[in-house]
């Protein structure tokens, strides 16, 4: 069982990819866990948000295989209290499946990636860039394992 963080397009800020990169290499302690980043649209700066939305939804429906579950991290998605989302990582340890976990671009994602979507998470009520995303995810989740470890990461 894999737990995969898929991206459209690279982290564009250094310091942002480095903290990343913290919690990644923490993660390896706990469970396998990988990020794939799916390239950057070309001519994006000409294309209608309709048409982003529909090129980038195609590539991440490509990356996709069917035996994945697919949550996509978005706005509209379930939110949790930290010890909520511990336990909502380990119920999909247990499954047994390999879980993909979505951040979509600036626009959010296509209908075809929703209706492809085995459910949505959200953050935070507040609006957060698809950048900062990244982290806040891979946080969440490292801190999820160590309560799930009962390390003293959390403090509750």
């Amino acid at each position: 069982m894999k737990l995969l963080l898929l991206l459209t397009g690279k982290t564009t800020n250094a310091q942002l990819q480095t903290l990343i990169d913290d919690y990644v290499k923490r993660l390896a302690h706990y469970v396998p866990f990988s990020i794939q980043v799916l390239p950057d649209l070309k001519n994006a700066k000409t294309l209608s948000m309709e048409q982003v939305k529909e090129q980038e939804g195609q590539l991440i429906l490509k990356a996709l295989s069917p035996n994945q579950e697919v949550v996509l991290l978005d706005e509209h998605g379930r939110e949790f209290r930290s010890i909520e989302f511990a336990d909502y990582v380990q119920r999909k340890l247990s499954s047994g499946r390999d879980v993909v976990f979505v951040v979509g671009g600036p626009y959010g994602f296509s209908k075809a990636v929703y209706d492809r979507a085995d459910g949505q998470l959200s953050i935070s009520k507040m609006t957060f860039s698809h950048q900062m995303i990244r982290l806040l995810f891979t946080e969440q989740l490292y801190r999820a394992m160590t309560i799930l470890h009962h390390e003293p990461y959390h403090h509750e």
